[in-house]
């Protein structure tokens, strides 16, 4: 019979590739760019091999080629390149015309993921009725988001005795999703409403909000001291600027067979950062440099550790505490929050 924690990692890595060609002007191009890779996916570090599909035999005097609107060579290797996918032309200047041509490639990660496991160090109580969303350590406190409609807050938490050092309540309209930390400053998500939300980190004051951008919903966040990342429930992270909240740019979370979707709560540890996946118990650690996928870790077995009750979900809730150099993690109305350590399986 086949483990869950084997069924876990194949039920995560197996995704969908998808590509795609067109011409940006809508009509039938009498050229088609050819980038020398099988279904048009490449691995990191290979090199793509450029080329035009003359079938009509017509004069060409030049061809230029852009990856995402930069110039490149007809040969060149994806070292530095994100992950995800990316839009290749060709400019084909023939008979004293020109025509372009477009086809998407996706670059996939050249290694697999790296497993791991963990080992409980405590266990701490939780609150049973908070519908965990976004979680973490700032100052030595433990900040809370919860989510539903109606019964979404934002707390401050002793995590050895689960005791609330403050607590507020969210408008009703509001759905509480990831929150992070930065400069004295809590930001908090909503699902669905297209907002952010600014409080005071001591007193939990509402100092300001922001508006979303291209980013779909509020799902997670989590800093690196400088850059706010956020996730939509899609496989893309958004950085924000930490001063104007604005998105500015994204990475696209693939591994070595595709892209992975439903990223969910964020946290950034040591250089990378650490994301739940929605319905899967597992988190993922991130390059935040190029979105590669470089480790799994499989929490299922937690979930059977608390009290089963009918309101009972799946993990969510991942937090580093700098002072301990552990990372803690709970789930949505878990009535325990687990001090772990992790390693390489």
């Amino acid at each position: 019979m086949m483990s869950s924690t084997k069924l876990f990692i194949i039920t995560v890595l197996s995704l969908l590739l998808w590509t795609c060609g067109d011409n940006p002007n809508g009509k039938k191009s009498n050229f088609s760019l050819k980038t020398g890779a099988t279904n048009n996916t490449i691995a990191l570090g290979e090199t793509l091999k450029l080329s035009i599909d003359n079938p009509k035999n017509k004069t060409i005097s030049e061809i230029t080629y852009h990856l995402n609107g930069k110039t490149v060579e007809d040969n060149f290797t994806t070292n530095n390149l994100p992950l995800g996918v990316h839009q290749l032309t060709a400019k084909v200047t023939y008979e004293d015309t020109s025509e372009e041509t477009s086809t998407n490639i996706t670059v996939l990660n050249d290694k697999a993921p790296v497993i791991y496991s963990y080992k409980i160090l405590n266990e701490y109580p939780h609150d049973i009725t908070s519908y965990t969303q976004g979680l973490e350590f700032y100052n030595g406190i433990l900040y809370e988001s919860t989510g539903q409609y109606g019964e979404s807050k934002l707390r401050k938490v002793k995590h050895e005795t689960g005791e609330n050092i403050k607590s507020i309540n969210l408008d009703n309209q509001f759905f509480g999703e990831g929150l992070t930390v930065l400069n004295d400053k809590v930001y908090q998500l909503t699902w669905k409403e297209g907002i952010g939300l600014v409080y005071n980190a001591e007193t939990l004051e509402k100092t300001g909000s922001f508006n979303y951008g291209k980013s779909k919903e509020g799902w997670g966040l989590c800093n690196d001291g400088k850059v706010i990342y956020k996730s939509d429930g899609s496989n893309k992270i958004w950085k924000l600027n930490s001063e104007t909240l604005a998105e500015e740019d994204y990475i696209q979370i693939f591994t070595n067979t595709g892209k992975i979707d439903n990223l969910n709560e964020l946290e950034y540890i040591n250089g990378k950062i650490y994301a739940n996946i929605y319905q899967r118990n597992g988190v993922l650690i991130i390059n935040p440099e190029n979105g590669a996928v470089e480790g799994v870790i499989d929490f299922s077995p937690l979930q059977k550790l608390v009290k089963q009750h009918p309101d009972l979900d799946v993990l969510n809730g991942i937090a580093y505490n700098p002072t301990t150099k552990t990372i803690f993690v709970t789930g949505k109305d878990w009535d325990k929050l687990f001090e772990v350590e992790v390693f390489v399986k």
